[in-house]
């Protein structure tokens, strides 16, 4: 088998894996978005928003760390897995010392407009600790089975997490309503507690989900030994730091700009604001979860081809057909965003469609980004990820101050966009000086172009209707097929 077939079938086996995650958890968008009204989502979002921040930090940009070592000291993985597993668990329980005394603290500081008091926030607050904290210890099994290519047990552990989510949200928010309104057995002992519209529902439903996880990654955890190698701990630390830097610069990009709405906007309207772009933001889902399903194939096959004679072409021709999957999907996305944005159910948060566009091009060029990104993995100099993402997040603070009192949502999704495209240019530039790699550029700004062009006349011209959308997505895939005709017929020739 091609090296390339066999990329794209590992690629395949976690993105099929990821996709059924997403299509399930993708029912928690539209029941959220039908069960609460904007103000109350922006709770949602707003707390997941901080979450992400921390997580980035309690996983201590070890997952990656993990697979270079584990390239490093082919010899002694275990070590290596002990070290990457004991170093997240010892950063977790000190988190957990330090926040929980002062949730009292931290509440009065997160909290966003009148709705919602202060109690009510120390009390999501140490459910989110409880969350993290279970999320953190899975980060290094979940890598291990990915390092030792048993995809299928990864999603199958991701999958019930999921499972576990949906159906206790839909209990909890729908069942136990509908059980009392219709006084079924035992009504009476569901409304002596039950609060309806209470949206720690959702957090409560992902703590068990996290617990759930944690016990089914019982067999990958009991491999781990009580022990510690200083040396290679320190060789590890001094590569993972500027990753951690990296993955919460990163997660600035993504949701400081949801925080900042929250904090910039009056209070009369800044819940309203954050509830609608927030589940807007949620329509680019499609891309994200192909960029998702791209790393977790990606990371484990980079490393493990670095020493490969040809391993630059593999990357370069990589990169080739990731954009044009990349370009495909965002015509298609636009293209039918008319019958996409059901997804968010309740009407009133469609006012702000409009931020889907320029949220989508921001992901292209994430997802360059997260493929160009493995010049600096490679050659250890990992100290460019915390350069490229730390400019990134200055561009997307300091951007959002300035215009998110004026143009309110529509300057973060522009901005979201102009940070991401900053970080791919940065990338592309620092990595050719110092781990040159031969990507065809012409070609692939040629397939940027034209997404960005038909998706202009998508949206704005034929004003996103549908049959227009598809006619464009089509032409545009029998262009790209056309193009493409040779490389693909001697991809599928090797064997």
């Amino acid at each position: 088998m091609s090296t390339i077939k066999k990329f794209a079938g590992d690629t395949a086996i976690y993105g099929l894996s990821t996709i059924v995650q997403r299509l399930l958890s993708s029912i928690l968008t539209p029941l959220y978005t039908s069960a609460y009204a904007p103000k109350v989502y922006s709770i949602f979002s707003t707390m997941y928003s901080y979450a992400s921040l921390l997580n980035a930090f309690l996983s201590f940009g070890m997952e990656t760390t993990f697979f270079r070592y584990l390239n490093k000291y082919p010899d002694n993985k275990k070590q290596v897995y002990n070290n990457g597993f004991w170093v997240i668990f010892t950063v977790s329980i000190c988190f957990l010392l330090l926040v929980m005394p002062f949730t009292h603290v931290i509440a009065g500081f997160i909290t966003i407009g009148n709705n919602t008091s202060q109690q009510q926030f120390i009390l999501f607050i140490k459910l989110f600790v409880g969350i993290l904290v279970v999320d953190s210890w899975c980060v290094i099994p979940f890598a291990k089975l990915r390092a030792d290519g048993r995809p299928m047990r990864y999603g199958v552990i991701k999958l019930i997490n999921i499972l576990v989510t949906v159906a206790l949200n839909i209990i909890l928010i729908f069942g136990i309503p509908y059980w009392i309104k219709h006084q079924l057995f035992g009504w009476e002992w569901f409304k002596g507690w039950y609060v309806e519209g209470w949206v720690a529902y959702a957090f409560i439903s992902n703590l068990v989900s996290s617990i759930v996880t944690f016990l089914v990654l019982l067999p990958e955890l009991l491999k781990l030994q009580l022990k510690f190698d200083k040396v290679m701990f320190k060789d590890m630390l001094m590569y993972s730091w500027p990753m951690l830097i990296a993955n919460l610069s990163y997660i600035v990009n993504e949701n400081f700009d949801k925080l900042l709405l929250g904090k910039l906007l009056s209070p009369n309207i800044s819940e309203h604001e954050v509830g609608v772009y927030s589940a807007c933001a949620r329509i680019s889902i499609f891309l994200s979860l192909f960029i998702q399903a791209f790393r977790m194939g990606a990371e484990p096959f980079f490393f493990s081809h670095a020493k490969n004679k040809n391993a630059a072409n593999t990357y370069a021709r990589i990169m080739d057909y990731f954009v044009i999957a990349m370009c495909l999907m965002f015509v298609g996305v636009i293209g039918n965003i008319q019958i996409l944005k059901y997804y968010v159910s309740n009407r009133s948060y469609w006012v702000g469609l409009n931020v889907v566009p320029p949220l989508l091009l921001g992901y292209v060029c994430l997802g360059i980004y997260t493929n160009l990104s493995v010049w600096y993995k490679l050659s250890d100099q990992t100290r460019y990820a915390l350069y490229i993402s730390g400019i990134g997040a200055v561009a997307t603070i300091v951007l959002n101050v300035i215009f998110i009192p004026q143009y309110s949502y529509m300057a973060s999704a522009w901005i979201s966009f102009a940070a991401y495209f900053i970080m791919m240019v940065l990338s592309y530039v620092w990595g050719q000086k110092n781990y040159p790699i031969p990507y065809n550029i012409k070609k692939n700004l040629a397939y940027i172009i034209a997404s960005i062009v038909l998706v202009f006349l998508s949206f704005n011209v034929f004003n996103r209707n549908i049959f227009a959308g598809n006619a464009l997505l089509l032409l545009f895939a029998l262009i790209t097929f056309y193009a493409e005709r040779k490389q693909l017929m001697l991809i599928f020739k090797k064997k």
